[in-house]
């Protein structure tokens, strides 16, 4: 694995942006990925509720995600640092809030060059209010993506093994082991990218990589979930609902640690979210608020070791806003979090003091979780002053192969 910082980025959103929504305008999408010419899907929300002005900028980047150096009018057709001009207050709602919206590419920003990219808002004060990362592609490649059993004895119940192979449609390939770069993720978060993987094998103008522990993930445990569309009512996932002075309290039912238990089925939408509610017509103004109160049982030695909320509802950040306490009175993992209306999928992760992330301290790892994984082809031949991305695979461990 490579040695690139491919964690999530260390700017944290500003406390009174909310509910972050990127991702492809394309139907039954979570993320910001996009063929050139595709769109992009930004929404927010700030809480001060005072209509200021905000404005985007764009930078393209390296495959490490710094800058690629590239001036603005090399990969922009148009203007960089445009305002965002779809806003909205939001209705009826407890805690008011002011909600934005912009597409990208639009006609005033277009994308001339594949690659990462970097959007970063900001406002009059030229204050970064939020950053978030995506991938422009073009497919020049194909990708097959197919997922596997561990054949490490060892490993066999509880990873889940990535291979894949690079179908060259007619790019001029020199030196595929320098020039071609995959990348690979689990259900798009970049914390735990798999990088720095040659190709084992040619065959014609394929590229095969057919490794075991190098591409090998920990399968992990299905994701918890709650839904909160109707924010006066209890459900399956909601012990409880009270109204505060100012807001909703929606207390979940205590989490019980899954390790050491046998695999249970639980669809999920892998760690992602959907704002809706049944008390408004239209999701993004007449969603309300609530404190969402988490609490955790578990037994395990977690000496060493902070326990997080993790999940796309937060760009899969672990900070002091989703962090877990241990409270001596209840003997429970406790946190609240502010949450807009709708459907969330989450997980307990922890970290300890080396920077290691895990996904099985506390829910346990079986290879039959389903789980999203996704290649990224990226490309810099010889002398290129830019990395490209030239195909994208995706693979389900639905279909699971021994």
């Amino acid at each position: 694995m490579s040695q690139f910082n491919y964690s999530q980025s260390n700017f944290e959103d500003a406390s009174y942006i909310k509910s972050v929504i990127f991702k492809s305008n394309n139907t039954n999408t979570y993320i910001p990925f996009i063929k050139l010419g595709e769109e992009l899907l930004l929404i927010f929300d700030d809480l001060n509720a005072d209509e200021r002005n905000y404005y985007y900028n764009i930078e393209h980047c390296n495959i490490d995600w710094t800058s690629s150096n590239l001036s603005t009018i090399e990969y922009i057709n148009g203007f960089n640092n445009e305002k965002i001009r779809e806003v909205q207050n939001s209705f009826n709602t407890y805690i008011p809030y002011t909600n934005y919206q912009v597409k990208i590419p639009n006609l005033s920003t277009k994308f001339k060059i594949s690659g990462n990219y970097l959007i970063s808002i900001y406002n009059d004060d030229d204050q970064i209010v939020l950053k978030r990362r995506f991938i422009v592609y073009e497919p020049k490649t194909t990708v097959a993506v197919s997922l596997h059993r561990s054949r490490n004895i060892s490993l066999i119940d509880t990873h889940q093994t990535v291979q894949f192979t690079i179908n060259n449609n007619g790019l001029r390939i020199n030196n595929p082991s320098e020039e071609i770069m995959p990348v690979i993720l689990q259900n798009n978060n970049w914390q735990t990218a798999i990088t720095n993987l040659k190709p084992q094998f040619y065959r014609g103008k394929q590229l095969m990589y057919l490794y075991d522990k190098e591409t090998s993930y920990w399968g992990g445990n299905e994701f918890w979930r709650f839904d909160t569309k109707e924010i006066r009512l209890g459900n399956i996932d909601i012990a409880k609902v009270q109204l505060g002075t100012d807001t909703y309290n929606s207390y979940l039912y205590t989490n019980e640690e899954k390790i050491g238990q046998a695999y249970t089925l639980n669809p999920d939408i892998n760690g992602n979210f959907v704002i809706r509610t049944l008390n408004g017509e239209y999701n993004n103004i007449d969603a309300d608020y609530s404190w969402v109160h988490f609490s955790l049982n578990c037994l395990e030695d977690l000496r060493g070791k902070d326990v997080f909320v993790s999940g796309n509802f937060n760009n899969w950040a672990l900070n002091n806003l989703n962090k877990l306490v241990y409270n001596h009175e209840t003997s429970l993992y406790e946190v609240s979090i502010l949450m807009k209306q709708g459907f969330y999928n989450y997980q307990f992760v922890t970290l300890d003091k080396q920077g290691n992330i895990s996904n099985h301290d506390i829910d346990g790892s079986h290879y039959q979780t389903e789980n999203d994984y996704t290649v990224l082809v990226y490309y810099r031949p010889f002398g290129a002053r830019y990395t490209k991305i030239v195909g994208v695979g995706f693979g389900n461990s639905k279909v699971l192969l021994n």
